[in-house]
């Protein structure tokens, strides 16, 4: 695994030891980055977070393209280490906020509203879903914030207050980018 693009380029991750994390294919993130720029722009500035984040291939992309700070949160304590290495490597411990927790267990959010939420959670469980759901009751997700979520090709994606903008197929993961409704 390696960055894609931005600062880091070509730099190389570390993943999670045993089979437990399931890291997000080079040619899958390019895509999805390719999805998220030309809608974006750029990155430059944004608040995001790498959630069910395992390397933390997801959101150390973003924050290679520019973005301002990246929340990472993980349980796996293999994929822990191997995140906490990446961020260490990439010397990018100012930008980032590693938590090792569930998603599930964030509280209400203290400070300004996400406007990149990267999702990657265990496929056919629909824990993305409800994620975004209690989140956007925390006031983490703010209301022009991009959302992916990645699934896999058997799986649609339904979110209450949100629509799927955008889905492809790459691999046997599906990419999912979701709005909230107006």
């Amino acid at each position: 695994m390696r960055i894609v693009a931005g600062q880091w380029r070509g730099r190389p991750l570390v993943a999670p030891e045993g089979d437990i994390t399931r890291p997000t294919a080079d040619r899958t993130r390019e895509t999805l980055f390719s999805m998220l720029t030309s809608r974006l722009g750029d990155f430059e500035g944004l608040r995001v977070a790498d959630l069910f984040a395992g390397s933390g291939a997801l959101g150390l992309e973003a924050l290679s393209r520019g973005a301002a700070h990246c929340i990472f949160v993980e349980q796996d304590a293999a994929a822990i280490r191997a995140l906490r290495s990446n961020v260490a490597n990439l010397k990018a411990q100012e930008k980032s906020d590693v938590r090792a927790a569930s998603v599930m267990a964030m509280g209400a959010c203290r400070g300004e509203p996400l406007d990149l939420v990267l999702l990657d959670p265990p496929y056919e469980t629909n824990s993305g879903a409800i994620a975004i759901d209690k989140l956007t009751r925390l006031g983490w997700i703010a209301p022009s914030a991009w959302i992916s979520l990645e699934t896999s090709r058997k799986e649609d994606v339904s979110v209450k207050g949100y629509f799927v903008e955008a889905t492809r197929d790459v691999g046997k993961a599906r990419l999912h980018l979701l709005r909230r409704e107006d």
